[in-house]
């Protein structure tokens, strides 16, 4: 509904009591309704479709219950009447994929059916088949049955875009060991004979409780921003002030903006590019904010950044008392990549980073990953002697376009993200660093022919200090060759493989040249593989994670013996190993933020980028000075009858070179009477800026005054010329249709509440038909209770800009605004009003920007995007219309698409002015072509419409 009753209270059941007549030709078959194009499983999502239950895609028949169109998104409302066989106790159950609800009354009238069997309610449930027993839910207690009588039944059905569609309700006899059967054809019958009804004909269709129950939505708060109340959307009822008593509360002045492009050559659709966006306050919550888990357009970074990076970079973490400048940049920078696979690999197309020059790393850092010596494995081996690397034994960096490192002789500090740290002192003590690593099955590298393989982190730690060893455990991993034990003692290593061990013997004692502790060879082959996601200073360590002193060798994780040998002996010992089984956490950190305005970042052209982002938000500083300027000017006018209330609605056109123009809309209280609305366009022009051509047309009778301007120099207030609205002006709304009754029902419905809520009777529904079929429009038309119509019939098939044009040419006032639209549109109450406020009669047209509805939402749950790219709907007056030529029905005569940016290319050259601006609560509905403008689809064939 457009206007809801009241606030938790459901609109009355309207419950079918009346049984239409049955004839025994009826048999043999039942009525289906199918509703297409509507997402989710569940039936509460069928019910909470717009045209459940009356308004159906499809009406036919079937002639047994069990149904499988092979097809997605879509309900089916199944419904007749039960014939038994026999009296006496029957059981049934529903089978289906996804959800479903048989509902049985118990005699013929739908009011009085119940829900006896249903699979699922969320949606996720489904059974294969002909499994009628999986849930609890899908068998009736029985019910006595008659054969002498026929018994009211509903099936409802919803199928998602997933998954064998089908739906079936079997019965059986209660006795034990009987199987359920499909009801057949010769138990059932119709309701009523629909074959020669229009689709518009919905007094025989049956409204019993399975169709309502679940339907409404409970009352909650709204998930969307925008659905919460505001005072803008009722604002229009209030009574507003003469335009007579404010004329002269402003100097006027001359109003000609410089983005105006009239006489300018514009290239076909170049249009686009000279549309700009108003700035709004208050806050009128038109940011699609429930939407941003999806679509994060709003903010600057692309979607890549976000989604590999976050929003740490706008976070600086605290640091503790001692740590340095420099500590505290290296792990806010290095939190940034906690997981390895963040990286962008040379085939990806990456956005970030891409100007890093790849540099080497220093051999002093690549030394610092370079394997570590194995212990001897039998008593009384001596290690080699310590020998140079040669070139082709060490490891090579990773080369990659997202992260290189940085070899420097003289300084060997590497660069992070294309930045060298500062240089400090060498007396200066810092804190050891810990390596961390997180073993991750999968992304161990293999050993090269060279030696093992390259390091993934190389130089993240930035001094080569020695490390305390810490000791990790690595989770089970596919069984690999191994050598064999040379004892049994909680010392005793794993043999490496040949080729692991010629390699580390060729590099044995390397470590020790550059002062650092050289760990055992089963603690590196299980570490020196994996990749480092995570560090720890050494404070954030426990004692108890740092292992014994002169504990140098650790048994294989694998082998279940070895770790029983090691437990023992570590209890025996009374000293822990330390091992870690999960990724340290610092619960305690903390950072610092500043307060941060996105909306700063925007800018007032049409951003055809982002289709979540709401109107353009005011400073309300500029808001509230503009204001007060008005209203000391209209109070020194008036003599103080006047006092703001509110501040409702600001909005603001800017120009850079001469000034903005603003629609104000304030809540006044006049001195002894009651509140009062004033809406009108001031404009603030800049000091020494010049009119321009804006009087060269030689409309204006009167010269363009000089700029007012206050004794301090700053801009001041001015009426500007032939730029004021008209609140009684009629709106005509010009529709084309073919073949979409369900859609011109809802269409008119709508309209016919929006007349009786806000009494308005200055507007007009001029609907064009191109010889529909499934409807009587003119007759709909006469039974709408509409302050004013026109029906107009063309042949031939259906041309969106050739009804268009034949609608506008049906209205005989020229100065009456002429509402370009279409039919699967929600209204807000304040629409009327809105056209009106931003369509002025050689000056300003009116493009709103709508919501388009994604599938199985509805105007009370909005799911969608903006639809930006979108000026089909389109106010503007008749005079301006015909003056720009009107639609062009010659290029888009047998298809649409286009047809409205080429109108706007137009109405831009012919020098009007284009507001755009998102309206809040005005929805298209989400729906498809399939079916629509006379399209025939064929069997077996599953294709839309064009």
């Amino acid at each position: 509904m457009l206007f809801p009753v009241g606030v938790g209270k459901p609109p009355p059941l309207n419950l079918t009591h009346q049984v239409p007549p049955w004839w025994e030709e009826y048999k043999g078959q039942v009525n289906l309704h199918v509703f297409e194009d509507w997402c989710g499983g569940a039936v509460g999502h069928l019910r909470r479709n717009l045209h459940f239950p009356l308004f159906p895609h499809t009406r036919t028949t079937v002639k047994k219950l069990a149904v499988s169109p092979k097809w997605k998104n879509y309900g089916l409302r199944i419904f007749g009447f039960i014939h038994p066989a026999r009296d006496g106790d029957v059981q049934f159950s529903v089978a289906s994929d996804d959800n479903s609800e048989f509902w049985l009354s118990p005699n013929e009238s739908p009011a009085g059916a119940q829900l006896v069997a249903f699979v699922g309610k969320t949606g996720s449930e489904w059974t294969a088949p002909g499994e009628f027993t999986k849930f609890s839910s899908q068998v009736s207690k029985p019910k006595r049955l008659m054969a002498s009588r026929r018994y009211y039944f509903e099936l409802l059905h919803k199928q998602d875009d997933r998954g064998s569609d089908h739906v079936e309700v079997g019965w059986r006899a209660f006795l034990p060991g009987l199987k359920f059967e499909v009801i057949g054809s010769a138990h059932i019958s119709l309701y009523t004979d629909e074959s020669s009804l229009k689709m518009d004909h919905v007094a025989h269709v049956p409204q019993s409780p399975a169709s309502h129950v679940g339907g409404r939505l409970p009352q909650e708060e709204p998930r969307a921003d925008m659905l919460r109340p505001d005072p803008r959307d009722t604002f229009f009822l209030t009574p507003r002030v003469e335009p007579s008593s404010l004329e002269n509360v402003l100097e006027p002045c001359a109003y000609a903006p410089t983005y105006v492009v009239k006489d300018f050559p514009i290239a076909r659709y170049q249009g686009l590019q000279f549309v700009y966006l108003s700035f709004v306050y208050p806050n009128d919550h038109t940011r699609l904010t429930h939407m941003e888990t999806e679509n994060k357009c709003f903010y600057r970074e692309s979607p890549l950044y976000l989604e590999r990076f976050g929003f740490y970079k706008y976070m600086k973490m605290d640091r503790e008392e001692g740590e340095e400048d420099e500590e505290e940049e290296v792990q806010r920078r290095a939190f940034l990549f906690l997981n390895p696979d963040d990286f962008l690999d040379d085939e990806e197309e990456g956005e970030l980073l891409d100007s890093l020059e790849p540099t080497e790393a220093s051999p002093l850092q690549s030394r610092r990953h370079l394997p570590l010596p194995a212990a001897p494995t039998a008593p009384g081996a001596t290690p080699a002697p310590p020998v140079p690397p040669s070139p082709g034994d060490l490891p090579t960096t990773r080369r990659s376009r997202a992260l290189s490192w940085a070899a420097r002789a003289a300084r060997p500090l590497p660069l992070f993200l294309g930045r060298a740290l500062r240089p400090r002192a060498a007396a200066q003590q810092q804190p050891p660093k810990v390596y961390v690593t997180r073993v991750r099955p999968g992304l161990r590298a293999p050993l090269g022919p060279r030696g093992p393989p390259w390091p993934p982190f190389p130089g993240v730690f930035l001094r080569p200090r020695p490390l305390p060893r810490v000791q990790l455990r690595a989770p089970p991993r596919p069984p690999r060759s191994r050598g064999r034990r040379t004892g049994g003692s909680p010392g005793a290593e794993l043999r490496p493989p040949a080729r692991a061990q010629a390699t580390q013997g060729s590099l044995e004692g390397q470590p020790r040249l550059l002062g650092l502790p050289a760990p055992t060879a089963a603690a590196n082959l299980s570490s020196e593989a994996q990749p480092v996601t995570s560090f720890l200073s050494l404070s954030q360590v426990s004692r108890a994670q740092l292992p014994a002193a002169g504990d140098e060798e650790e048994a294989d994780d694998d082998d279940d013996g070895a770790r029983g040998e090691d437990e023992d002996s570590e209890e025996a010992a009374g000293a822990p190993r330390g091992r870690w089984r999960e990724d340290a956490i610092d619960w305690q950190r903390t950072f610092s933020v500043g307060a941060v305005d996105f909306e700063q970042l925007r800018s007032d052209w049409n951003d055809l980028r982002c289709n979540v982002s709401g109107n353009l938000q005011l400073p309300e500083a500029e808001a509230v000075d503009v204001v007060a300027q008005y209203m000391e000017r209209l109070n020194a006018r008036h003599g103080g009858r006047y006092a703001l209330l509110r501040i409702v609605n600001v909005e603001k056109r800017r120009d850079s070179a001469r000034g903005s123009r603003f629609l104000l809309e304030l809540e006044l209280q006049e001195r002894g009477g009651g509140r009062l609305r004033l809406s009108e366009y001031v404009f603030l022009r800049l000091p020494g800026a010049h009119a321009g051509g804006a009087d060269a047309d030689g409309e204006s009778p009167e010269p363009a005054p000089a700029a007012p301007t206050r004794p301090d120099g700053r801009p001041e207030l001015c009426r500007p010329l032939r730029l004021a609205w008209r609140q009684d002006v009629m709106v005509h709304f010009i529709v084309p249709v073919k073949n979409q009754a369900r859609w011109v029902a809802q269409f008119l419905a709508d309209m016919a509440a929006l007349h009786a809520r806000t009494g308005d009777s200055h507007f007009s529904i001029t609907l064009v038909d191109f010889e529909s079929e499934d409807m009587d429009v003119e007759q709909a038309l006469r039974s709408a209770r509409l302050p004013r119509y026109q029906y107009l019939r063309r042949t031939g098939n259906f041309e969106r800009s050739a009804g268009l044009q034949a609608g506008v040419d049906a209205v005989e006032d020229a100065s009456s605004i002429v509402f370009l639209c279409d039919l699967h549109i929600h209204f807000p109450p304040n629409i009327l009003d809105g056209i009106r406020k931003h369509c002025v009669e050689g000056k300003l047209a009116f493009a709103p920007v709508v919501m388009r509805l994604g599938c199985g939402s509805s105007p009370g749950d909005p799911h969608g995007y903006w639809e930006v790219n979108g000026f089909g709907l389109f106010g503007i007056y008749k005079s301006d219309f015909d003056r720009v030529g009107g639609m062009n029905t010659e290029e888009f005569r047998d298809q649409w698409g286009g047809e409205d940016w080429e109108l706007l290319d137009r109405v831009l050259q012919a020098g009007l002015e284009v507001e755009r601006l998102r309206v809040r609560n005005f929805y298209h509905h989400y729906h498809s072509k399939r079916g629509m403008w006379g399209a025939r689809g064929r069997k077996g064939s599953r294709t839309e419409g064009s």
